[in-house]
């Protein structure tokens, strides 16, 4: 197992009252794993990924990251272990402006080819392969990604879509925050949040 959640829940102290965003959720992710998780904006599916890949810790319940509990390990070891083990892909991409393709990668760019452009001469489904290309370069156990395809256009997702296929047939384990209902439905797990809860969980 690479990454067991058990009742895990995130309240966030606010000045008008805590706010609980994540609640009593429980999840296993395995070795090549492929889950989407669906629902409203403010359902909690971020702030659920960012637990997951050890951004924020739970307020509440244990998360295991391959048997190590992630909230017994300092700072420093969450960093190493976000480096070493877990990828990140974003809707916005991030790449560093100054940095060409090549250089906000740090390894062939096979996917991308334009690996000598500035992201500012790239488009969108370009500066996506580019940031999936990134978040591969160290080989992660587990590849999280918060609406990888949600600034692309159809054709362009769909492209973005297959490429992570790829990614998850060659082994790594996939989360996919999504409002995109095919992306989604390629997916073998489909987990639907609503309140913060896991509402309901599809295989297929």
């Amino acid at each position: 197992m690479i990454l067991s959640a058990a009742h895990v829940s995130r309240v966030f102290a606010m000045p008008a009252g805590p706010v609980t965003a994540v609640r009593d959720v429980t999840l296993n992710i395995a070795s090549g794993d492929h889950v989407a998780v669906r629902g409203p904006s403010g359902c909690g599916k971020s702030t659920l990924l960012h637990m997951l890949g050890c951004v924020d810790t739970p307020s509440s319940g244990t998360l295991l990251f391959e048997g190590h509990d992630v909230a017994a390990l300092s700072d420093r070891e969450r960093s190493r272990l976000r480096l070493q083990s877990i990828g990140f892909v974003f809707q916005r991409f991030f790449l560093l402006p100054m940095l060409s393709a090549a250089e906000n990668v740090e390894l062939p760019m096979s996917e991308a080819g334009l690996a000598d452009h500035r992201p500012s001469q790239l488009s969108g489904g370009e500066m996506q392969r580019v940031a999936i290309a990134r978040a591969l370069a160290n080989r992660p156990r587990l590849l999280l990604a918060d609406e990888p395809t949600g600034e692309l256009d159809q054709a362009t997702g769909e492209h973005v879509a297959a490429l992570l296929d790829r990614v998850n047939a060659d082994g790594t384990a996939m989360v996919i925050v999504t409002h995109d209902h095919a992306l989604a439905d390629r997916a073998r797990r489909v987990l639907t949040m609503r309140d913060g809860r896991v509402e309901s969980e599809s295989t297929r």
